[in-house]
């Protein structure tokens, strides 16, 4: 039977990606970790990424106390956020490039060594400007310790496990949120902001120890280069990957970086309670990402249509039902449940979708993951300005809704590899 165009299109750019991507002469064959290596390893990576996220939105908390205490504007302390995600996004492809000889092991350990001296940088910043300059690091860790982490659970875990190690190691994302930053926020308000940073940093150094006594040499299989991720966006499987993350991160981002503003003015509820429900937001986050590892690695298309769906219903129906309190947080909890399955699930569809090249296809994935927070935020913030909270959500929940016809419309086509979805 002949190959369809859609097939012939990937398998044409799977093979260029494979031809320009080799296997690097220099590095032996090693043995797989033994399997309690293996998932003491797995930890370790996702308790960097808890480093690193705890990092990136510790300012959110300390916002205020920041800008007083450089006599700043709320909006130029704003930068702190918006900084590292379009950093991230430039630094995953020319980090990763660029280091692509040298151990990923050694690598993951330098990221955070860099990411604790950015801690204890802005710790230590006597004007504002050194604070910006540890955001600028910030972004290069995100960028590059991303880029090489999320392909990893496959050389750490049996292949069987690598659905839940993947999961385990993105459960890093709302645990950040749940744990991390009430917890930074919480050391800023007893001893100081300044403070915050400096225990976000010893943490960081707690992990740099553990990376270096559990995690095994992990020699890169393959050398990527910059045509290997302009080889990959010649496939469809790769854009539509691409194109769904686009479009569910910025209806994330666009939208719940604005649900503070909604829950006190929309559901009147005090900033006390917004911190409550923003926890049970997070712990949804959680268990919706050990179910989204669970249900991706059979079905990645109903995992990711489910999860979008969920957002879109979440988003849409709270301008309406989130007026009172029990509706919000019960719209809440949905949308927790839904986020916490979307970073697996992309991840998980950016790799199947170039299965010879995992690397490359996280670096794909951390570009565009990071780029969208930062441009949902600042869209979100346009319409917030010139409208109000409740436009903001109906507009994200519609983005959402064009995510799940997006992957209706992939299904019905088939353009990428088979699955049971």
């Amino acid at each position: 039977m002949a190959a369809s165009p859609t097939t012939a299109t990937t398998a044409a750019a799977t093979t260029t990606a494979t031809t320009a991507t080799t296997r690097d002469p220099d590095w032996p064959e090693l043995r797989p970790p033994s399997p309690l290596t293996g998932w003491l390893a797995v930890v370790a990576v996702m308790l960097g990424i808890f480093a690193i996220v705890t990092t990136e939105i510790l300012p959110i908390g300390l916002l205020t106390e920041i800008g007083a205490g450089f006599t700043i504007s709320d909006g130029m302390a704003g930068l702190m956020m918006t900084m590292p995600g379009f950093l991230a996004a430039i630094a995953a492809p020319v980090v990763t490039v660029m280091t692509a000889r040298i151990d990923r092991r050694l690598m993951l350990c330098v990221f955070m060594v860099l990411l604790a001296a950015a801690n204890f940088l802005a710790a230590a910043a006597p004007g504002y400007w050194l604070v910006l300059v540890s955001r600028i690091v910030v972004g290069i860790v995100i960028g590059g310790f991303w880029s090489i982490s999320a392909s990893l659970a496959e050389r750490l875990v049996p292949a069987a496990s690598v659905g839940r190690a993947t999961a385990v190691i993105f459960s890093a994302v709302p645990l950040g949120s749940v744990l991390g930053v009430p917890a930074g926020t919480l050391i800023g308000d007893l001893a100081g902001w300044r403070a915050a940073f400096i225990a976000m940093g010893g943490f960081t150094v707690a992990v740099l120890i553990m990376l270096l006594i559990v995690t095994p040499p992990l020699p890169p299989r393959q050398t990527t280069r910059l045509r290997v991720l302009r080889g990959m966006l010649t496939s469809a499987a790769t854009r539509s990957a691409l194109l769904l993350t686009v479009l569910i991160v910025w209806a994330h981002f666009g939208t719940y970086t604005y649900v503070t503003p909604f829950l006190e003015q929309v559901t009147d509820v005090s900033s006390r309670l917004v911190t409550v429900f923003l926890l049970l937001y997070g712990a949804a986050g959680i268990l919706g990402n050990f179910l989204g590892g669970l249900l991706v690695t059979r079905h990645p298309r109903a995992a990711f249509g489910i999860a979008a769906g969920m957002i879109a219903a979440a988003t849409l129906l709270l301008p309406v039902l989130g007026q009172e309190t029990a509706g919000a947080i019960a719209l809440l909890v949905v949308w927790g449940v839904a986020y916490g399955a979307i970073p697996v699930c992309s991840q998980t569809w950016f790799t199947k979708a170039s299965p010879d090249t995992p690397e490359a296809a996280s670096v794909v994935f951390t570009a565009s993951f990071q780029a969208t927070i930062s441009l949902g935020a600042l869209t979100g913030g346009l319409v917030v300005d010139s409208s109000s909270p409740s436009t903001v959500m109906t507009l994200g929940g519609l983005t959402a809704t064009l995510t799940v016809l997006a992957v209706g419309a992939h299904r019905a086509r088939r353009l990428t590899w088979p699955d049971n979805a």
